[in-house]
């Protein structure tokens, strides 16, 4: 499907929120939806880097709508104050679950999660449950969550979650996180779907785009410069997800040429352990147990 984001249309009167967006896949979302007329919301946890995005925008592009609030995914309480600061407007269209972090040394969240599950799954969790009152407020709104084609190799630890009985691996612990973030966006789906509720969930991933997530590996760094898709193109899967009503037909969104680390936008290929629904109610209990936030039960 030769699909681009020129071919986004109107979001005019749309108010979007993008986390993790001041370089990478995620400033260009923030770009293209800005263009389009969207009001978008840029989620960073450093505030003047993500001002300097935001100017860039806005110089391209005058008209935009943007502004830039603090969120830091690694610490429960800044969630918390984002979400509360956030949920005062009376509508969310377009929540985009982008930040993340990859294979940095092992360190913890405020809240004492290794880092990568803690700020990938765990936060974005959290924030989608603060913000669920307000989604579900704004008729045919989305929860656009990006995973990877690192969820393929990933498992869910649930005895070890947070690597303190073994090695560390780092590589394991950014796979793992991976295949939450599609875990929780199926179940997501099917939970929103059993309520009735107009919000819809969807999951992207960027192929493998060139950004600063290889920050903390010499060797992917390279692999940039010679193997991966520009930010731009990668952000592109993530935009469909997030506006066009045909993606509503299918769960999970990426680039779709050879194992999907570049090619134009399709249908992603589903892991089969991303799919099992015991997992995914384990996961969703954990995750309420850990961060305190509870929605979309069945009881």
């Amino acid at each position: 499907m030769k699909w681009g984001e020129e071919m986004i249309e109107d979001q005019t009167g749309k108010s979007a929120i993008v986390t993790g967006c001041n370089t990478g896949i995620g400033y260009y979302m923030v770009r293209a939806l800005a263009s389009k007329g969207a009001s978008v919301t840029m989620a960073c946890r450093n505030s003047e880097k993500a001002e300097s995005a935001r100017q860039r925008i806005v110089e391209e592009y005058p008209r935009s709508d943007i502004s830039v609030s603090v969120l830091d995914l690694a610490d429960l309480s800044s969630i918390e104050r984002f979400a509360r600061r956030f949920s005062e407007s009376d509508r969310l269209d377009i929540l985009i679950n982008n930040a993340g972090v990859m294979i940095p040394p092992k360190s913890r969240t405020k809240d004492g999660f290794e880092l990568q599950f803690g700020t990938n799954h765990l936060g974005h969790f959290a924030l989608t449950g603060h913000l669920m009152p307000v989604l579900e407020k704004t008729r045919g709104s989305r929860v656009v969550t990006v995973s990877s084609i690192a969820h393929n190799p990933g498992v869910i630890d649930f005895e070890d979650l947070h690597g303190d009985r073994k090695r560390y691996n780092k590589w394991g612990f950014y796979s793992q996180s991976k295949i939450a973030n599609l875990i929780f966006s199926l179940e997501l789906a099917r939970r929103l779907e059993r309520r009735g509720s107009g919000v819809s969930a969807i999951a992207s991933h960027p192929g493998y785009s060139a950004t600063d997530l290889q920050r903390y590996s010499l060797f992917w760094r390279f692999l940039n410069v010679i193997v991966a898709i520009p930010a731009k193109r990668g952000a592109e899967a993530t935009l469909y997800a997030a506006t066009e009503d045909e993606a509503l037909e299918y769960p999970y969104w990426g680039p779709t040429g050879i194992i999907e680390m570049r090619g134009w936008t399709g249908r992603a290929k589903i892991n089969p352990k991303a799919m099992n629904e015991d997992t995914a109610r384990r996961l969703w209990e954990v995750s309420e147990s850990m961060t305190g936030v509870s929605f979309l039960n069945d009881n």
